[in-house]
């Protein structure tokens, strides 16, 4: 829980000394000598409490409580007033401040007051992270499903969300890097800030500097003509740097530098200008090897590998198919306006047998072919697994989808499935299922 307060005093001495109690509590103070000074430091993801006198010159202690819940409602605002200001104080309460204090105060009551406003705050804005996370993840196809690898990168993600710091993706090709990217945008404090993708794979040479940088250009009388570039344009939003190890190297360089300097030079600007952005940026495959291969700078892959996030890829993570293709046929039937087919044996038996080298791009493929009644060749019959191998894997996926279902209770599992308890554990070992791996504990 954050422990930020932000003071606004304009007696200096009592604001200097209400400050130093507040430190020796072990609080965050951000003194303020002015309404107007605190509006420009605070914004809407401000995760602590504003404390304020209600008579001050200029913007009172009113005006602030109402500006900073147009801000954001949820913002706790504590008001410090007079005896003979107290019915303006319980006016601004019904406004949305938090609470008053008459002066003079006990210190111990107003950091009473701030614990409770603290926690208060801290619970608002860890729902919203969830709700935006749960948003995401209902029009997000690919964070689906209730394997062990989905549900260690949904806690992962829900982890980097609120971390201000960067990214490294690697996965493989159609593995959903880039949808892994935009849930950690929008379940982060940057959510309603721009999120802009750049293919760094099919950036130009010749003239990738003048769309990632900008370019400022005379047009007479002392006028310029701005043409803001892809960087600057996800200020205070987030940066995707996507397939970054197939950039140009001369691309790279710019962008180490970028990342090095939080700021981008125009080109035909005077001056560079600063940036408030977070980077993630996504790797085909093992951004060390392409390091190794001579694809990728060392330097600029060591200032990225802040944090480094796989995506694993769908061979992984079996058990999901059958609901992330039921997804994404749910979704093409919708876009092509055709009746939500049947999932058929033939259908079925491919989801299970195939390997899905091309991830999810290619059972997403794949569903588009069934919303349209199409059928993709069948596997020629010298390739196709025999009987028994397929019964075993129809096994597997029926076990695994009654694991998770029912939480790893081996209990529960042996009477959805019908049969003794010994014989389940034997086919188990005979096909490599770990009960743990689906109990609660074990995705955390």
């Amino acid at each position: 829980m954050s422990r930020r307060v932000a003071l606004v005093e304009d007696d200096d001495a009592f604001r200097a000394a209400l400050s130093e109690r507040l430190t020796l509590a072990d609080f965050d103070v951000a003194a303020f000598p002015s309404a107007e000074a605190a509006l420009k430091a605070l914004s809407a993801d401000y995760d602590g409490v504003v404390v304020s006198d209600l008579r001050m010159p200029g913007m009172d202690g009113r005006q602030l409580a109402e500006r900073l819940s147009a801000l954001d409602p949820d913002l706790p605002v504590v008001l410090m007033t007079g005896h003979g200001d107290v019915a303006d104080a319980v006016e601004a309460m019904k406004r949305g401040a938090y609470d008053f204090l008459t002066k003079p105060f006990a210190s111990e009551r107003l950091i009473e007051t701030l614990g409770r406003a603290l926690e208060k705050r801290a619970l608002v804005l860890d729902n919203r992270r969830l709700t935006a996370l749960a948003a995401e993840t209902e029009d997000s196809i690919p964070l689906s499903g209730e394997s062990p690898a989905s549900t260690t990168l949904r806690a992962a993600v829900r982890e980097l969300a609120a971390a201000e710091v960067d990214v490294l993706i690697e996965g493989e090709t159609g593995s959903g890097k880039e949808a892994v990217a935009r849930a950690i945008h929008a379940a982060g404090r940057r959510r309603h800030r721009p999120f802009v993708a750049v293919p760094c794979a099919a950036l130009p040479a010749e003239d990738a500097e003048a769309r990632l940088m900008g370019q400022e250009s005379s047009v007479g009388s002392g006028l310029l003509r701005r043409r803001e570039g892809r960087i600057e344009q996800s200020h205070r939003g987030t940066l995707f740097l996507d397939e970054v190890d197939l950039a140009p190297r001369a691309v790279q360089l710019l962008l180490l530098r970028v990342l090095e300097e939080r700021e981008v030079l125009p080109l035909g600007a005077a001056e560079p200008r600063a940036l408030d952005l977070r980077v993630l940026a996504a790797a085909k495959g093992d951004p060390a090897q392409a390091v190794a291969r001579g694809d990728l700078r060392e330097d600029l892959f060591w200032r990225l590998n802040v944090v480094r996030l796989r995506v694993p890829p769908l061979r992984e993570r079996r058990e999901d198919v059958p609901l992330l293709f039921a997804r994404f046929l749910s979704r093409a039937a919708a876009r092509l306006e055709r009746p939500l087919p049947a999932i058929d044996d033939a259908v079925r038996r491919r989801l299970l047998d195939h390997d899905w080298p091309g991830n999810l791009r290619e059972l997403s493929n794949y569903a588009n072919e069934v919303a349209l009644g199409l059928r993709p060749s069948r596997t020629p019959s010298g390739d196709e697994p025999g009987l028994v191998d397929r019964v075993a894997r129809y096994e597997a996926e029926l076990i695994r989808e009654a694991l998770s279902a029912h939480a790893g209770d081996m209990k529960r599992v042996t009477e959805a499935l019908r049969i003794p308890r010994k014989t389940l554990y034997d086919k188990m070992a005979r096909l490599g299922i770990q009960p743990a791996e689906h109990r609660p504990a074990a995705r955390r």
